[in-house]
């Protein structure tokens, strides 16, 4: 990130504390999701799993399907982190081409051995409704945060003096567009303002693409039996997912 971007602070020691609780319900609930099935599992189960009282429970999730959003969401975060450390010279798909590497090789992001729960908890999202749900709201989340650290990407790149990674529209690799780089132009710069950098309407379809492309990745390998590396692994499906900004026409 750039040093003018600002820091959001440090989370309080209750605050992690809550997150790591949140996490071990999490894990809790996702290892009997996967050995049960989510109709056999009760949320006094997924508590007495994590070690604590069904009402503690109840103070951190309401339903036992919201149970798993911290697993999912830490997958997708690590995702848009991934984009966000690219490069600062790196095109924007290339940054999401490397965010797609970093986080669904196995190994890498997630590890090898974790990669059937994966798969698992992918496939009852898709079964039941009520947690197909909290797995679309964790995607659109991911969605709008992809799109801030593109506009980041994107300002970054059109501040004066800083190589450019913007080509003209339709230049493979990139989203160069007189409107993608107007945010950085000007009073709008962030290095001068110190604000967030807008989110043009081609970054906000550029996040969307880019967050559908993943999410339909891992469901399509999740609904088969393949391996999770190859041809027909969610890395390389991701990846020709992707292939659709390639050649967008950016420009106005």
């Amino acid at each position: 990130m750039s040093s003018t971007t600002p820091t959001p602070p440090s989370p309080s020691l209750t605050e992690r504390r809550k997150a790591e609780t949140r996490m071990e319900i999490a894990r809790a609930a996702a290892g009997l999701f996967v050995r049960h099935g989510l109709r056999a599992t009760r949320a006094e189960d997924i508590a007495q799993a994590a070690g604590i009282a069904p009402r503690t429970f109840y103070r951190y999730f309401a339903t036992k399907e919201e149970a798993v959003a911290p697993l999912y969401a830490a997958g997708a975060q690590r995702w848009v982190e991934a984009v966000r450390a690219a490069p600062a010279d790196a095109g924007v798909l290339p940054a999401l081409e490397q965010g797609v590497r970093h986080t669904l090789t196995p190994g890498v992001g997630v590890s090898a051995s974790s990669w059937e729960w994966v798969r698992t908890l992918l496939r009852r999202a898709e079964a039941t409704p009520s947690l197909h749900r909290v797995w679309a709201e964790v995607c659109q989340a991911s969605e709008r945060l992809l799109g801030e650290v593109l506009a980041e990407r994107v300002t970054r790149a059109g501040t004066p003096g800083t190589p450019g990674t913007l080509n003209p529209p339709g230049t493979p690799g990139t989203l160069g567009t007189s409107g993608a780089t107007g945010v950085a132009r000007g009073g709008d710069n962030v290095a001068a303002t110190g604000e967030a950098p807008a989110i043009t309407p081609e970054l906000r379809f550029a996040a969307a693409v880019a967050s559908a492309a993943v999410r339909a990745a891992l469901e399509a390998w999740s609904a088969g039996d393949g391996p999770v590396e190859g041809p027909d692994g969610p890395a390389e499906l991701a990846l020709r997912n992707l292939a659709a900004l390639r050649d967008f026409p950016w420009g106005p």
